[in-house]
């Protein structure tokens, strides 16, 4: 084990000392994982403890890698994490280097799977250059636009703005779903970045109150809204069966 790793280790050992101080230290592993984003993972198995700390973190300085120790350890064991913990880990991921190394990391190791804009019974070109004239003054920057591989219900529609991606369920793709419904889920997509997610003290904010206020203004909103809450039992259905 490196020098680095030694000390990351060592740690560990002091928070599980620090919040379980009764029992002995248990055996422990860290390594660095090729994670896409900022993840890090800690694990029981047979009584050994694995850490798996993202790559994009092995430059963190040693002061936020024993924050991330207490971090990981608290959450573990079910104890409170200590506010100055996460204000030192906070104060790197939150770095803009950090957050630009970490999209890049998804642009370059992501994996978005295409398939076509052209339904069965509905495409989202279209839809979208509708749209976009209706509600954005065509001022919208066009994203790669696409039906999902498989049939979901529990996400309609993502909007991924590392490679500019709109996906929306296939399950929506359908003769029995009316087309304000296709069009909502789509236009809600829009909206993501027409109001591109805000960061603040670390964390995210994806509908403010403008996008929902913006949100509103889609002709068909309280249909649309009605429509899929009747129809969520029916489009799970569809999506289960083989």
């Amino acid at each position: 084990m490196s020098d680095q790793l030694e000390q990351i280790k060592s740690f560990y050992e002091e928070a599980f000392q620090i919040y379980d101080g009764k029992r002995p230290i248990p055996d422990i592993e860290v390594r660095f994982y090729p994670y896409i984003g900022i993840n890090h993972t800690i694990r029981v198995r047979d009584g050994k403890i694995f850490v798996r700390i993202a790559e994009i973190c092995r430059a963190m300085p040693p002061n936020s890698q024993k924050a991330l120790a207490y971090i990981l350890v608290a959450k573990l064991l079910r104890k409170k994490v200590s506010p100055e913990a996460r204000e030192i880990y906070s104060s790197f991921i939150k770095t803009q280097e950090i957050r630009a190394l970490a999209t890049e990391n998804k642009r370059a190791r992501g994996r978005k799977i295409i398939s076509s804009a052209n339904g069965d019974f509905y495409n989202l070109d279209e839809m979208f250059a509708s749209l976009n004239g209706n509600y954005f003054q065509d001022k919208l920057p066009k994203p790669v636009l696409s039906w999902s591989a498989r049939k979901t219900y529990r996400i309609l529609g993502h909007h991924d703005s590392t490679h500019e991606t709109v996906i929306i369920s296939k399950s929506l793709d359908d003769k029995k779903v009316p087309k304000y419904v296709v069009e909502y889920v789509l236009f809600h997509e829009m909206l993501h970045i027409f109001h591109p997610t805000e960061h603040r003290n670390g964390r995210r904010f994806n509908h403010t109150p403008q996008f929902r206020c913006n949100e509103r203004k889609y002709a068909y909103f309280e249909e649309a809204e009605n429509w899929i809450e009747r129809n969520v039992k029916n489009l799970k259905r569809n999506a289960k069966r083989k």
